[in-house]
């Protein structure tokens, strides 16, 4: 297991660069999404697909594939504004990435250097720069937004964006869970800082205050990019922040270590979240790494 900083890495990825093959390796997954018992829409969205020299497959809810003749992708967002606006841009958010991620696999092929660092901030500010077009177009959309959190899985790698409060959370083989997103928000500042706990955070009336987000007014964003190496074993989890107000990070990593043996991790997640809290739209992936 290794957690690789984005400043840590440059140049050609490790998956296209290494002269060796990576170990092979299988990803099961498992998503959903839920308007919870408040809302009377829902305005999260979910994303599952794998892409290759051949075009892109959209993936079911569940399912397990080997990571050796395709790349994956897996993302969750939340949309904001009014009416349904924020349907609409957490949809936009995610479909986007159907069409700009699949050219990097292209570009590769012809033997053209991809960095991710280039590709995931590049695909991000396309993303934005079309919600923040249509929310000055259309005077239904205006105030659209969107937060996006988005796990790229090449054979031996995970590669990631992330802006706004959705989650990524990484658990290791054997190691303890940890959230490798950053909060995009004051509260979220303040936690890894050390100045308040999970609680404080939780509690904290400003936690859902935005200082990033795809649209939404922002005029520019600056995504967070990085890269974990995974192997047989890893778990991570992408999630709305739905999810968040009804269970603490140790349930998280008590559900992912003791999945259910009838539904999958996602319901598992949903259903839990939903006997807690259910104020806010709900949407849960969980990708596990097995071997090949």
């Amino acid at each position: 297991m290794e957690w690789v900083d984005e400043s840590l890495m440059s140049g050609t990825p490790p998956w296209l660069a290494s002269a060796e093959p990576a170990a092979a390796l299988t990803l099961r997954w498992s998503g959903l999404t839920h308007p919870g018992k408040v809302r009377p829409n829902n305005e999260d969205a979910f994303l599952a697909l794998n892409f290759n020299g051949g075009g892109v497959q959209f993936l079911g809810k569940v399912g397990s594939a080997p990571l050796s003749d395709a790349d994956f992708v897996f993302a969750v967002s939340d949309g904001m504004g009014g009416a349904k606006s924020g349907e609409f841009a957490s949809r936009i958010a995610v479909d986007k990435i159907t069409h700009l991620l699949p050219r990097s696999f292209r570009r590769a092929a012809l033997g053209m250097s991809v960095n991710y660092q280039d590709v995931l901030p590049e695909l991000v500010t396309s993303i934005h720069r079309d919600l923040t077009l249509l929310a000055e177009s259309y005077e239904e959309c205006a105030g659209m937004g969107a937060t996006l959190t988005m796990a790229w899985f090449a054979p031996g790698w995970m590669y990631f964006a992330h802006i706004g409060d959705s989650r990524l959370y990484y658990l290791p083989a054997g190691g303890a869970l940890r959230q490798i997103s950053e909060d995009n928000s004051h509260v979220g500042w303040l936690r890894r800082q050390g100045k308040i706990n999970e609680r404080e955070a939780r509690t904290h009336p400003r936690k859902n205050v935005l200082n990033k987000a795809l649209g939404a007014g922002h005029q520019f964003v600056d995504p967070q990019v990085g890269a974990v190496s995974c192997q047989p074993g890893d778990i991570f989890l992408l999630v709305t922040d739905g999810i968040i107000d009804g269970l603490w990070d140790r349930h998280l990593e008590e559900f992912l270590r003791t999945p259910d043996a009838v539904i999958t991790p996602a319901q598992q997640m949903i259903n839990e979240a939903l006997s807690r809290s259910g104020r806010d739209n709900l949407t849960a992936v969980v990708v596990e790494v097995l071997p090949g």
